[in-house]
C-alpha cells in the first residue's frame, strides 16, 4: 500500500472518529452542581444560617436553550432532608427528577447525592427551581432560563439586557422554626418580616439601605425583566415609579404584548416583561406589596424597593423624600384579576398553540381552608380548631413511600385512585354564612388516573368555608390553557359559553380569584405521576393537594421512562 494511500485511509479515520466525539459531546446534556449547605445571610439588623445552593441566595441560575437536556447533580450537605423541583418544566415521560416529596421521590437525605435528568420540550423563557420539602423553598430556590434555539429570535426587539427581578419573602427567625411552630399550634404561621427583591428588603426597612437591589440602566434602552414570585404566602404587586412595564411571556410561553403601570404576580408564576428606560435620567423607585384578599388572614403589609438609577446621573432623588410608585390596595382584587384576566397567549406562525376544543375528561374540584376539631380546643385556628385545606373535601396526606413509586411496582396501600371528580357536596359555595359541620372534611391520599391523550378540563370552584382567599393553583408536568374565570359559583350551562378557546394565556400556575372559579384545560400527553396544589405554602402543608395519574400510552415514547439508579431511598 502506498504511504499516500495510508495517509488518506488514516485521515479519513481520524475524520470519523473526530466527528463522532464531537456529535457526542454536542448531544451531552449540560451539568450542573447544585450543592445543598447552610450559609450565614444578614438581612434586618442581624445575621443568621439558613439552607442555601452552593452558598447563594437566591441561588444559581440554571441556564438552558429550548429542547435541551440538563443534569442537575443535587448533593445534600445540610442538616435536614431536601428535595429540588423544577417548577414548570415538563420532563416528558420523566416524573422521576420532578422533585415533589413523596409523591415522585423520597427526600435525599443529609449526606446523600441525587443526580436528576431535566428534559426540556417547549417551554421558552422563565421559570424557576425550588425545594419543594416543607418550607424550605423560602431560601433553597433559583431562576431557569430558557432562550430559544439557536439562530431563533425573541418574538419581540432584542432587549439590550436581560435581568432577574426575584421577589420573595424573610424571616428573622429560622423559618424552620416558624414551619413547626405552625404545623404543632394548627393556627396560622407567623408572618414575614421583609419581602425581598433579588434577596434584598429595600431601604424601607431597619438596616436595609446598604443593601438595597439597584439596577443601572443606559437611557434609551430596553430591558426584559425575568420575574418570579417565590415568596411562601402572598401574591404580589410590583411597579417603577413613572414607568410601564410590558408583559410579553408568562410561565415560559409568550403572549401579546399587555402594558400596565402595575403587574399582579402569584407565588409560582413567572412573567417576562420588557422595561424601557424611557424618562428622564434620575433614580426612580421599583416596589412590590401584598395582595391579599381574605379580610381575617394576618399577613405582612410592608413594602420592598429596589432602585432604577440612569447612567450618569450623579445626583440625590430628584424630590425629597423619594416618590414610591403607585400599587393597588392590599384587597383590591379588581386589580388582582383584571391584570391576570387580560393576558392573552401570543398564536403566531412560529408560536402556535393548542388547545382543546372537544373535551373528553371533565374534573370539577373545590378549594377550600378547612378546620378539624382539636384535643381540648386548644389549637389556634377559629373556636380552638386546627387549620386544614382541601380539594373536593379530601385533606391530603403524605404516604410513606412516594406514590411514583409505588404506581410504577405496582405496590398496594401506599394510595386510593377515588379523588372525585365532582365535590361531594352541592351548595352555595360562596355565600357569606355556611353551616360549620362542612369545615370538617376527610384525610386521604387520593389520587385521580387519566388515560393517556385524553382532553382534560379542571374547574377550580373557591369556597368561602373558614376564609375565603385566593388560590394559585399549580400542576407539575404541564402547561395549561386558562379558558375561563369568573366570581362566584360556576355555571355550568352559562359560563362556558364565555370561554376563549381562541387565545388564551398558557400558564402552569393559575391564581384563582377569591370565591370565584377558574377552569383550564391541557391535553394529557405526559404519562407520569403529577402533583396539583395550592403556591400558598401553608395552603400545601394544610392539605390542599391532589395527583393526577397519565396512564402510560400504548406505544414506546408514550410510556414513563424507568427510573434512574440513584433514586434516594425512603
Amino acid at each position: 500500500m502506498s504511504s499516500n494511500r495510508k495517509n488518506v485511509i488514516i485521515y479519513f479515520l481520524t475524520f470519523v472518529l473526530f466527528s463522532s466525539f464531537l456529535q457526542e459531546s454536542q448531544a451531552f446534556p449540560q451539568r450542573y452542581k447544585f450543592v445543598v449547605k447552610e450559609a450565614r445571610y444578614k438581612r434586618l439588623c442581624s445575621s443568621k444560617n439558613i439552607l442555601t445552593v452552593n452558598g447563594k441566595f437566591p441561588g444559581p441560575t440554571l441556564y438552558a436553550y429550548r429542547g435541551d437536556t440538563v443534569l442537575v447533580d443535587v448533593i445534600n450537605k445540610g442538616k435536614e432532608n431536601i428535595t429540588i423541583h423544577w417548577h414548570g418544566v415538563k420532563l416528558p415521560r420523566n416524573p422521576w427528577s420532578d422533585g415533589p416529596e413523596y409523591v415522585t421521590q423520597c427526600p435525599i437525605k443529609p449526606g446523600n447525592n441525587f443526580s436528576q435528568k431535566i428534559i426540556f420540550s417547549d417551554e421558552e423563557g422563565t421559570l424557576w427551581w425550588h425545594a419543594h420539602s416543607d418550607w424550605s423553598r423560602a431560601t433553597v430556590h433559583g431562576a431557569i432560563i430558557i432562550y430559544p434555539r439557536p439562530g431563533s429570535p425573541y418574538p419581540f426587539p432584542k432587549p439590550y439586557a436581560e435581568v432577574p427581578i426575584i421577589l420573595g419573602e424573610w424571616w428573622k427567625e429560622d423559618v424552620r422554626v416558624v414551619f413547626e411552630r405552625f404545623v404543632r399550634t394548627g393556627g396560622q404561621p407567623n408572618d414575614s418580616d421583609a419581602y425581598t427583591i433579588n434577596g434584598q428588603p429595600g431601604d424601607l426597612y431597619p438596616c436595609s439601605k446598604s443593601g438595597t437591589f439597584q439596577l443601572n440602566v443606559l437611557h434609551g434602552k430596553s430591558y426584559l425583566f425575568r420575574m418570579m414570585n417565590v415568596a411562601i404566602n402572598e401574591i404580589l404587586f410590583f411597579a417603577i415609579k413613572n414607568h410601564k412595564l410590558t408583559v410579553v411571556g408568562t410561565d415560559a410561553s409568550y403572549t401579546k404584548p399587555l402594558t400596565r403601570d402595575y403587574v399582579a404576580i402569584s407565588p409560582g408564576q413567572t412573567l417576562d416583561i420588557l422595561f424601557f428606560a424611557n424618562q428622564d435620567p434620575d433614580y426612580y423607585y421599583m416596589a412590590a406589596r401584598p395582595y391579599v384578599s381574605a379580610a381575617i388572614v394576618s399577613f405582612d403589609k410592608s413594602t420592598t424597593t429596589g432602585l432604577v438609577k440612569y447612567s450618569g446621573f450623579r445626583g440625590p432623588f430628584s424630590s425629597q423624600p423619594p416618590l414610591l410608585p403607585f400599587l393597588p390596595l392590599f384587597n383590591d382584587t379588581s386589580a388582582a384579576v383584571n391584570f391576570s384576566g387580560s393576558l392573552r397567549s401570543l398564536v403566531s406562525e412560529d408560536h402556535s398553540i393548542d388547545v382543546p376544543i372537544k373535551v373528553n375528561k371533565r374534573i370539577k374540584s373545590t378549594i377550600s381552608i378547612n378546620a378539624f376539631p382539636c384535643p381540648n380546643n386548644k389549637c389556634e385556628g377559629p373556636n380552638g380548631t386546627r387549620l386544614a385545606a382541601s380539594m373536593n373535601n379530601i385533606t391530603f396526606v403524605k404516604p410513606s413511600l412516594d406514590i411514583l413509586e409505588a404506581y410504577y411496582y405496582k405496590i398496594r396501600g401506599i394510595f386510593g385512585d377515588k379523588f372525585p371528580k365532582h365535590p361531594p357536596f352541592v351548595f352555595n359555595y360562596t355565600t357569606d354564612i355556611l353551616p360549620l359541620e362542612l369545615e370538617i372534611s376527610k384525610r386521604g391520599t387520593q389520587v385521580r388516573k387519566i388515560r393517556y391523550n385524553s382532553t382534560v378540563e379542571v374547574v377550580f370552584q373557591g369556597r368561602n368555608l373558614v376564609a375565603g382567599i385566593d388560590h394559585p393553583m399549580h400542576l407539575h408536568g404541564y402547561s395549561f390553557y386558562v379558558v375561563g374565570w369568573g366570581l362566584g359559583n360556576f355555571n355550568k350551562t352559562k359560563d362556558p359559553q364565555s370561554y376563549n378557546l381562541v387565545d388564551p394565556p398558557r400558564r402552569n400556575t393559575v391564581a384563582v380569584p377569591k370565591n370565584g372559579w377558574t377552569t383550564i384545560r391541557f391535553r394529557a400527553n405526559n404519562p407520569g405521576v403529577w402533583l396539583m396544589h395550592c403556591h400558598l405554602e401553608r395552603h400545601l402543608t394544610w392539605g390542599m393537594n391532589a395527583v393526577f395519574i397519565v396512564r402510560n400510552g400504548k406505544k414506546n415514547e408514550e410510556k414513563i421512562l424507568p427510573p434512574p439508579p440513584d433514586m434516594p431511598p425512603c
